[in-house]
């Protein structure tokens, strides 16, 4: 299953690279994708949980810019 989300607000591209790279190690992502020219984050995982590691994601990207807003749009 694949998720996207709107991070309004992201304006560094090395906080953007380490976000992708820490979520993607999360157990049960199968990858993720952050784009700093569209602030989007894509994220596919297990279907069973989708939920609860898009919240894991949300706690990572926020650990980096805290300002963040994020909002789900697929």
């Amino acid at each position: 299953m694949k998720r996207a989300f709107k991070l309004s607000g992201l304006c560094c591209a090395n906080c953007a690279s380490k976000m992708e790279r820490e979520i993607s190690k999360i157990k049960g992502v199968n990858s993720c994708c952050i784009s700093i020219m569209t602030t989007r984050m894509t994220i596919e995982a297990e279907n069973q949980s989708i939920d609860e590691l898009c919240q894991k994601a949300f706690d990572i990207v926020l650990k980096y810019e805290p300002e963040i807003s994020i909002k789900r749009v697929l």
